[in-house]
Formats: C-alpha cells, sequence, structure tokens
C-alpha cells in the first residue's frame, strides 16, 4: 500500500487499485473532503480556492481532477497551473481566498504525487482540522453543487513574479548590494518548478545564472531530495564555471540547500543558520527549529541575544511554535527556512535572497561563511521492533534512564547532553523508532546512535 492519509494531506503512488494508491477516484475523494471543510469554516455566498502544482509528470492530470471537483461542489478555483508551494501560500493571502492545495509529493521520486492542504491564511493546516478531513472522506458525507451554482476556474499564471516581487520588496533583501557584488550561482532545479521560479528571482537580483536541471518537464534527474550523495553534477559545475556558490531546491521549492565555491557542500542544516544569522544582525528576536535539527541555530541565536526554542518535528508545528514565542526566522534543519516577515511558510526563494543579501554584505567565500560556524554531525538511524511491543512504554523507559539530563517530551524523546543530543521519535505507521543524534564529529553522532540502539535492544528485550 503506498497512499498515505494523514492529517497534512494525502500522498501516494500512481496507479494501481483505488484506495491502495493515489489513483483519479482518490484525488476525487479527497478534494470533495477538503472542499466540504472549506465550507464548513464559515458560511459565505461565494468560496474561492487556490490551485497550484509541481512539474510531476502526474500533475496535470491529478490537478484536474482536483479543480472540477471543487468546481463540482460550487467552489471558484484559481488556477496557478505550474507554481511552487510558497507561491501557492502566497496567492491564497493576497487573494484572500478560503484555501489553497498544491499537488507535489516534495522530495519524493517522480511516481509520487500528493495533494498538499492549506488553510485560509495559507498555512498548513493543524492537526485537528487535517483529522476532520479524513473523517469527512471515510464518511462520504459530501453534497455537490447544482448546475446553477457550480464554480469556476480562473487562470492567473503571474503569481510566480507576484511572489518574487513581494520577496524584493522586502527590507533586508539587498537588491543594491547583491547587483554589485556580481554573483554568479550555478541551480540545480531537478527539473520542476524551480526552474522557472529561481532563475526569475536571480535575474531580477543581478545575478548570473548557470542553469542545471531547469526544464519543468518532471523528468528528474537525481534523486530529488537534496542531499549530498545526490547532487555531484551541482558540485562538479560549481567548480567548472568558477561560480560563487551552487543552489538546489526540491520540486515543489520549500527545501534550499548550498554548495560552496570549492564545490563542497556547504550542508543542508547550515542554510537555516547562515538565514538566521543574517536576519538576527538586523532585526532582535528569537528562532524555532524542530526538536531534529542542529544546535548550531540555538547557538547562533544566543549569540545575538535572543531565545531559541525547540518545536514538535512538522512545519506545522514549528509555525506555531514561532507564533508562540514571536520569532523572527525560523525553519528546518531539511533546508526549510520561514521568514515570517513574508509568510509562515517553507521558502526557497526568499531564503536565496536573504542570502546572497548576507553574501553580499560581509564580503566574503561561502566556504569563509561556513567556518564561521560550529561544525556538527548528525547520524540518522532506524530500529526496527516486533508489532506487539508497546513502543511508547519503551520511550518512557529511556527518558527515565536518563532523567538527569535535560529532557523534552513534546515530540518522542530528546535527550540534550553537554556536548551532544539524541532524539527518539516512534514512527506513526509501523513499528519503527527512529534514532537521530548530533555531536561535534561524525564518529561521535554514530556511536551514540549505536549505544542508544543497544539500550533500546535491552530494554524491550530483543
Amino acid at each position: 500500500m503506498t497512499l498515505i492519509k494523514s492529517i497534512s494531506g494525502i500522498r501516494g503512488t500512481i496507479g494501481g487499485a483505488q484506495g491502495d494508491n493515489l489513483t483519479p477516484i482518490d484525488a476525487v475523494k479527497y478534494a470533495a473532503a477538503y472542499g466540504t471543510w472549506v465550507k464548513q469554516q464559515r458560511t459565505k455566498e461565494e468560496y474561492r480556492v487556490v490551485v497550484g502544482r509541481d512539474a510531476r509528470i502526474s500533475g496535470k492530470m491529478v490537478q484536474e481532477l482536483v479543480m472540477q471537483t471543487l468546481v463540482g461542489m460550487g467552489i471558484h478555483v484559481i488556477d496557478l497551473g505550474l507554481s511552487t508551494t510558497p507561491t501557492v501560500e502566497v496567492a491564497v493571502a493576497l487573494e484572500h481566498a478560503d484555501g489553497g492545495i498544491i499537488l507535489t509529493a516534495s522530495h519524493n521520486p517522480k511516481q509520487w504525487n500528493a495533494l498538499k492542504l492549506l488553510n485560509s491564511k495559507g498555512e498548513f493546516l493543524n492537526s485537528a482540522a487535517g483529522q476532520e478531513i479524513l473523517d469527512i472522506a471515510e464518511k462520504g458525507d459530501i453534497t455537490f453543487a447544482e448546475v446553477d451554482d457550480l464554480g469556476e476556474i480562473s487562470i492567473n499564471d503571474a503569481y510566480i513574479d507576484l511572489h518574487i516581487d513581494e520577496i524584493l520588496n522586502l527590507p533586508l533583501v539587498n537588491i543594491d548590494a547583491i547587483k554589485k557584488a556580481k554573483f554568479k550561482v550555478v541551480v540545480d532545479a531537478v527539473n520542476s518548478t524551480g526552474g522557472i521560479a529561481v532563475p526569475l528571482l536571480l535575474e531580477a537580483l543581478g545575478v548570473e545564472t548557470v542553469k542545471l536541471y531547469c526544464t519543468p518537464n518532471g523528468e528528474f534527474p537525481h534523486n530529488p531530495e537534496p542531499l549530498k550523495e545526490h547532487l555531484s553534477d551541482l558540485m562538479e559545475l560549481v567548480v567548472k564555471e568558477n561560480a560563487d556558490f551552487g543552489l538546489v531546491v526540491d520540486p515543489d521549492v520549500d527545501r534550499l540547500a548550498f554548495v560552496d565555491e570549492k564545490g563542497e557542500m556547504f550542508g543542508e542544516e547550515y542554510t537555516l543558520v547562515a538565514v538566521a544569522d543574517y536576519i538576527l544582525q538586523n532585526t532582535n528576536g528569537n528562532t524555532v527549529s524542530n526538536m531534529s535539527s542542529s544546535r548550531a541555530l540555538r547557538d547562533v541565536t544566543k549569540k545575538h541575544g535572543g531565545v531559541y526554542t525547540a518545536s514538535a518535528v512538522g512545519e506545522v508545528n514549528v509555525v506555531e511554535k514561532m507564533k508562540e514565542t514571536n520569532a523572527v526566522i525560523g525553519g528546518e534543519g531539511n533546508g526549510g527556512i520561514i521568514y515570517p516577515e513574508l509568510h509562515y511558510g517553507r521558502d526557497s526563494l526568499v531564503g536565496i535572497a536573504l542570502f546572497l543579501s548576507y553574501l553580499a554584505d560581509i564580503n566574503i567565500s561561502v566556504s569563509q561563511l561556513r567556518k564561521e560556524y560550529p561544525s556538527y554531525f548528525m547520524s540518522k538511524k532506524k530500529i526496527e521492533l516486533t508489532p506487539q511491543l508497546d513502543v511508547d512504554a519503551i520511550l518512557s523507559e529511556m527518558a527515565n534512564k536518563y532523567a538527569s539530563e535535560e529532557i523534552n517530551l513534546i515530540d518522542g524523546v530528546k535527550i540534550d547532553f553537554e556536548k551532544n543530543w539524541v532524539h527518539l521519535r516512534k514512527s506513526n505507521t509501523e513499528p519503527i523508532i527512529r534514532i537521530y543524534t548530533e555531536a561535534l564529529s561524525q564518529k561521535e553522532a554514530d556511536s551514540l546512535a549505536d549505544r542508544v540502539i543497544g539500550e533500546i535492544k535491552m530494554v524491550a528485550n530483543l
């Protein structure tokens, strides 16, 4: 089964059996449930939902199914066509729409697609709203509009440009300094919509752009997750072109990673760290990232006199904690930048503009900038358990074992030691505990993970 129904949306592989994969019937079912939920939020004469997609091969088909389903419910649709996740989020707010749907499976391979659902603020749904939509879909209590009350589709293909305009108007985006620096940047957009949006942004900032995999045809030339092992072509081209740096975005443009002028990874975890450093030098405030993100953000925040807070894993949890703590910058260690001055969503485009502004301001190379930050190393492992084991009880025992350390229980068990940490999270779909560690060396991070796995096995009598 590859249809994953969660509070954040519906994700699955195209084709196969209905209910087991993301088939046309499933796309219609969950689009109708979402449309029903939208109409339940408030009573009004007219409802509008923004819909956009990444460049996946299945995107046009799924988008047509979703849009026509909403039309059948009497909801008007603003069709952005090929777009990005942050662009759709911005459009919902600017249009004062009742919600939004992005058709994208983020970093998953091309056979996957998904319906990612937004509220009227252009933000991902919280757990309560997501569960309401799942319940509506399962109950099948859906009413469609009569013929005189059908919705209409209006096309607006200007929103990537409008999104870029919003970024260029931000006070901390220093257009003049960026243009004066005459940067040269290589862009890997994994043949999705970043190939449209990122070059347009860089052109507006006066940056010379070398395009790599920027044709939005959905034929991903490598695994679309922006990790080092997938980016050898980008790393080689940066050196060959004598570029200032390279960047890569995932298919829906909400994750961002950099490669320095030597063709070395800047480190996905350090995308947020560098941008936060720039923001905090110019704005007093606090920061937030999820519990599995690098400790480096905490260090930078303390340096600037702010307060760092860790949230549960998941973008909606980061956003909720950012609002609660009045954070001026936040995000996730997977290269996700959330800058509330623009909107509460992970946005690679604003991340690129802020990173360029910082580089232009300090006038040093990307490799030199990386040396400004403490080096932490992460290990990500998992342990498979038998289905009859009580995973919650095991996690509770691990928390008790380390009760003398700094413990956080908002999302599994995170144990903060003086020089490293470990985060234990259970899977919601299978008997697995995921183990994330961070330390001052890769050997130490791996050793800590292996030690904890051994302790879990002892607790579970494996």
